[in-house]
């Protein structure tokens, strides 16, 4: 069985579908209680960096470039990625991450990183 991985907000209500629900985000979000979100793990060591999440500032000038960056921090974080591919398992999985924009996050790179590594 191969791991199916989806992305969602943080902020969107937990779905029967989800599987196992896993915080990407370094920071907790704000306004969101520790029952709300429903977690199964917070892995926030395979985040980005602090340095890398404060250049990008979520500027889709700065997507291509981003996910460079981060996918060179997630292959030299190996040890992290292996922790939440454990967690993650086998079947179905939500990444979960709190920034406004749906399209250019840090878990939408981190999904496609973990599909095309053996996810």
């Amino acid at each position: 069985m191969v791991m199916k991985i989806q992305v969602k907000r943080i902020y969107e209500k937990k779905a029967p579908g989800d599987g196992a629900r896993v915080l990407v985000d370094r920071v907790w979000p704000r306004g969101i209680t520790k029952e709300a979100a429903a977690l199964t793990s917070w892995q926030k060591e395979v985040a980005p960096s602090a340095a890398l999440r404060k250049w990008f500032r979520h500027d889709p000038a700065r997507w291509e470039e981003f996910k460079k960056k981060y996918r060179r921090e997630l292959d030299n974080n190996a040890e992290q990625v292996a922790c939440l591919k454990k967690v993650l398992g086998k079947g179905r999985a939500t990444l979960l991450y709190g920034a406004r924009d749906e399209v250019h996050n840090h878990a939408v790179v981190l999904a496609d990183y973990l599909k095309e590594n053996g996810g």
